[in-house]
């Protein structure tokens, strides 16, 4: 006779432990309590990225409550900032923002996520002021990404001024009046020479980007080495399955290919006229020996040093929410 054997159930001790407390799309919704609605449908439609659909229900159930969440996180920062400047006995108070990353691979729609996230912050009362800079401006101009042999690895932590961006951050958090970042064209897929986003002082900056909870290698001296993530004072990652984030690459790529790509300018022109088969090889290839490799290696593995998780389903809807315990 076969011994049956028994499973024990699971002691409290060899439960997985998680710094994330989750909830489901009803459960976070029901958080906005009373928070106004201050956007209308046209105005989402406006935000909204290609192939990155959002509704305004979308924005009632997962952005109000996330811009309720950030307003308080940004009143007790303000409240903690006078206090340190009380303790100080600074004479002089310096504007210090409160910085929001949001990370995320390719296609996920995080430029969506952000513009919403600015539209709707900006209408709080003690935040009037909220700007969007992403990291793209930020990256080696192509000239330079060929020099190296990194065109193939664009997006990629290499592929980045990062030193430029710290010092970007850096003079963000000290206060600094009218600071410059780079401006990048999706359209000429390159840093346009002489061009420049001015941020004076905004109460909020928003920064988007792929890898900016990335953490920088170690120093094994001891030396102090900023991460982009260590200016933050929250951070959101847009979360997928990667065969939702495939499936959404490729099917902006070939929107693009109708679109964009027959542009004169566009750097992907030639994508418009070739077939469609063509376009669809290309596509695949590019996201699987770029993307692909950069969500593996690179984004997904930021994902748990987030403040926040959205993690969209088929519909490009968030379908769950993991907010960090404090």
């Amino acid at each position: 006779m076969t011994a049956t054997r028994q499973t024990q159930p699971t002691s409290e001790d060899e439960r997985p432990v998680s710094p994330f407390r989750e909830f489901t799309r009803a459960e976070w919704a029901r958080l906005r309590a009373d928070t106004p609605l201050t956007l209308t449908g046209e105005e989402v439609v406006r935000l909204q990225s290609l192939n990155d659909p959002v509704s305004l229900e979308e924005v009632i159930e997962i952005y109000l409550p996330l811009s309720r969440l950030l307003s308080l996180y940004v009143a007790a920062t303000q409240g903690l900032f006078k206090a340190t400047q009380r303790f100080l006995m600074a004479e002089q108070e310096t504007k210090t923002p409160y910085i929001i990353g949001i990370a995320g691979s390719v296609a996920v729609g995080k430029s969506t996520t952000a513009r919403i996230l600015q539209a709707l912050l900006a209408r709080w009362p003690n935040t009037p002021k909220v700007d969007l800079v992403t990291t793209d401006g930020f990256l080696y101009p192509n000239a330079e990404l060929e020099r190296q042999g990194l065109m193939e690895r664009k997006g990629f932590p290499e592929s980045y001024d990062t030193q430029k961006l710290l010092r970007f951050l850096s003079d963000i958090k000290a206060g600094k009046r009218n600071v410059a970042a780079p401006v990048y064209s999706h359209l000429v897929y390159d840093v346009v020479p002489g061009e420049q986003i001015i941020v004076d002082q905004p109460d909020i900056l928003i920064l988007e980007g792929l890898n900016v909870l990335q953490p920088a290698r170690l120093p094994r001296d001891g030396r102090d080495i900023p991460f982009v993530s260590d200016f933050f004072d929250f951070s959101v990652y847009l979360d997928a399955d990667e065969d939702l984030l495939h499936e959404w690459y490729v099917s902006r790529f070939m929107r693009l290919r109708e679109t964009a790509f027959r542009d004169p300018q566009s750097y992907f022109r030639k994508y418009a006229s070739v077939s469609e088969a063509e376009a669809l090889q290309m596509a695949e290839r590019l996201w699987s020996r770029i993307n692909l490799r950069n969500l593996r290696e690179n984004v997904l593995p930021t994902r748990r040093r987030a403040s926040l998780v959205l993690r969209k389903g088929p519909s490009h809807q968030v379908e769950v929410v993991s907010l960090r315990r404090l």
